[in-house]
């Protein structure tokens, strides 16, 4: 059983679900932090797959889980930015 390969699913997962409903700034961050250690736990899953012959399918599931979570999460947060930015301009142009 490789279960780090396991581990690196359920970060994965988790990341890809919480950057696409994260409304606040700390959902933000743990679903970075997840898709992180989704992509680290990934790698060494597959490290660990080569060498033992179970879980590289789970592996490589986890890994690219973590890396679509980071990246979706990463564009979420620069959308949120931008607008929050673009809300802030128009509020100080009225003023």
């Amino acid at each position: 059983m490789n279960v780090k390969a396991i581990i690196a699913l359920v970060c994965g997962i988790l990341a890809v679900i919480l950057s696409l409903i994260a409304t606040s700034t700390v959902l933000f961050i743990v679903a970075l932090v997840l898709g992180i250690l989704g992509i680290v736990f990934g790698a060494m899953g597959m490290k660990e797959a080569k060498a033992s012959g179970t879980g590289k399918g789970l592996a490589v599931a986890g890994l690219v889980c973590g890396i679509i979570g980071t990246v979706v999460c990463a564009i979420m947060f620069a959308c949120v930015v931008c607008a929050a930015t673009a809300i802030a301009g128009a509020l100080g142009s009225l003023a």
